[in-house]
């Protein structure tokens, strides 16, 4: 039976994040999104992990938990993410986001309490660390040996693993000997599988997609899908530890393109390019001739092994999506993702055929077309989407890129060109 997991979220406490992060609201959005298993985020901050204890219960004794007084349709796995920033060789400080799985309360507890000793953990929900990414990774093996630690959206220039500002080029260098005890990494928004591929050193670890979502309409925007059995935390945990492909059945991405640091770039001057400009430009923006925010693809090329287009015998499938909301602007022609028209139009097919992730992957399209409920542009939108016909301005620099399903022509005449009628 298929599951949608998103391991890496935040809540209200996280610095830019939506006061409406709460769990009440996050077992709805995972109901309507069609997303089971939720991360509870930020379970280093004493007030979200006051409220994870009184207002969460564990599902059996899984390891997972669920909204006091549910059915469990949507669980939650214990996680934070936390910021390391500390010096490692070289003249400029390293900045690691690291993504981190409890498998009990008591262990959360655990790590909270060591950190609460000698760092502020009480400021942000993402919490900023002195220490170093391999004395992380012992301290929350010493507390309990499932503690499961990877790194966050590892090509992101300014926190990340790889990241062009603050990173390293291998994991052996960021983690060493605690390298064995990475069984995962987190592509990012700005990376799909077919640009980790390209890095063979990945290839023993377990891929995963998670939406790092600050509110809640980015629930689920990427994902994983799994086929559990028992719906466990030790599941979950052994299923990525060992790259379980009859338990990992693939990912849910963005489209890379649209992630905020794909290209190189300067947003200031509002220019971006693509690797090979950047190179004849000598890493300087043409405008005010500082240095570009050297991007993620930019990183891919620079570590890749492998050309374009590789894959690895123990990969397995993703697919690329665009969020439903956004489809019906843009077939509405409306701005905002947000408005009374949008949001009718969003309920109305949710409420006809379920899930978001159902609607956007597996609703038949003549049946949508056919319900009444929805219009054909809407419909073709979401063919569209499916069929990877898109334009998108990639995005640089801290700037999300902008996706364009229909065309200045189709625009005009207020209709999309249907294919699919």
């Amino acid at each position: 039976m298929r599951q949608i997991l998103d391991l890496h979220i935040h809540s209200k406490y996280s610095r830019a994040c939506s006061p409406e992060l709460n769990f009440g609201n996050l077992d709805k959005i995972g109901r309507i999104k069609g997303v089971d298993v939720i991360a509870t985020g930020d379970f280093t901050y004493p007030a979200w992990l006051s409220a994870i204890k009184s207002e969460l219960e564990e599902d059996g004794s899984s390891g997972l938990y669920k909204l006091k007084g549910s059915d469990g349709k949507v669980k939650f796995i214990l996680s934070t993410e936390v910021a390391l920033i500390y010096k490692d060789g070289g003249p400029h400080a390293r900045r690691i986001h690291l993504v981190v799985h409890a498998p009990n309360v008591e262990a959360a507890e655990r790590l909270f309490s060591a950190l609460d000793k000698k760092y502020n953990v009480r400021s942000d929900g993402r919490p900023i660390l002195g220490m170093s990414a391999p004395d992380f990774v012992k301290l929350c093996l010493s507390i309990h040996p499932k503690f499961l630690v990877y790194p966050a959206h590892i090509w992101t220039p300014w926190f990340s693993v790889f990241g062009s500002k603050s990173g390293f080029d291998t994991f052996e260098e960021c983690f060493r000997d605690q390298t064995p005890n990475i069984y995962a990494y987190e592509t990012g928004l700005s990376s799909d599988p077919e640009m980790n591929w390209r890095v063979s050193a990945l290839d023993g670890l377990t891929l995963l997609s998670n939406s790092d979502a600050h509110s809640l309409a980015n629930i689920g925007r990427e994902c994983n899908i799994f086929d559990l059995v028992d719906m466990t935390y030790d599941e979950i945990y052994e299923a990525i530890k060992a790259k379980d492909l009859s338990k990992i059945k693939g990912t849910i991405e963005f489209y890379p393109e649209e992630g905020m640091y794909h290209f190189d770039g300067h947003r200031d001057c509002g220019f971006s390019c693509e690797p090979a400009e950047t190179k004849k430009l000598k890493g300087l923006c043409p405008k005010c001739k500082k240095p570009l925010v050297i991007g993620v693809m930019n990183r891919v090329e620079a570590l890749a092994d492998r050309p374009a287009g590789a894959r690895p015998k123990n990969s397995y499938p993703f697919h690329k999506l665009v969020e439903l909301d956004k489809i019906i602007a843009e077939s509405l022609g409306v701005k905002s993702r947000s408005s009374k028209k949008v949001k009718k139009e969003y309920n109305d097919l949710v409420g006809r055929f379920g899930s978001e992730l159902y609607i956007l992957l597996d609703c038949p399209l003549e049946e949508m077309a056919s319900s009444g409920v929805t219009t054909p542009d809407i419909v073709e939108g979401i063919k569209r989407v499916r069929e990877g016909r898109l334009h998108i301005k990639p995005g640089y620099d801290g700037e999300y890129g902008k996706v364009e399903i229909f065309n200045d022509k189709e625009r005009r005449n207020g209709k999309a060109q249907r294919s699919l009628l």
